[in-house]
């Protein structure tokens, strides 16, 4: 249940100037694979062109948006069971409840709708904050990626973590 002044709901065309300005702040794109200085229009026509079956939900705090989450599923028709999820929440806002929120709206959709068995995340192995909130909600790690991505001028580590449906593992 998300703190009483968190609403959890789809995310809007018309809300991608907030979504914008979550992803212009120092730590949220921090702790993604997003890059700065991607404009409204462009995070806007991206998640127009999520193909069918991707959710994208949003952390609303007096009409604003102040965190963004994504449930992916698998394309593979053998990996069918899997989705994954992304998620950044606005560094105004962070310590809120807000990641809590989403991460709990987005396991609720899929394993009470759309029946996905096994969620995958890759979070920065540096990202402490996001680590404890995955392993409290129930993911693992499975793996470390070496020198994962390039971010702030240096390659970094990333876990990657997946949580299993209970009465799978």
């Amino acid at each position: 249940m998300p703190p009483a002044d968190i609403q959890i709901r789809a995310l809007e065309a018309a809300d991608f100037d907030d979504v914008a300005e979550i992803f212009a702040q120092p730590r949220a794109v921090w702790g993604t694979l997003q890059a700065p200085y991607l404009s409204v229009e462009a995070r806007r026509a991206r998640h127009l062109a999520l193909p069918p079956g991707h959710t994208a939900i949003g952390a609303v705090v007096d009409g604003k948006v102040i965190g963004a989450a994504g449930l992916h599923p698998e394309a593979n028709r053998r990996r069918a069971h899997v989705a994954s999820i992304g998620m950044a929440v606005h560094d105004g806002f962070a310590g809120r409840g807000a990641g809590r929120a989403l991460l709990g709206a987005l396991l609720e959709l899929a394993d009470r709708w759309q029946n996905f068995s096994r969620i995958e995340l890759t979070v920065w192995a540096d990202n402490d904050r996001a680590i404890r909130l995955y392993e409290g909600a129930g993911f693992v790690r499975e793996g470390l990626h070496r020198a994962y991505a390039f971010r702030d001028g240096a390659y970094v580590d990333a876990i990657a973590m997946a949580r299993l449906r209970e009465g799978l593992a």
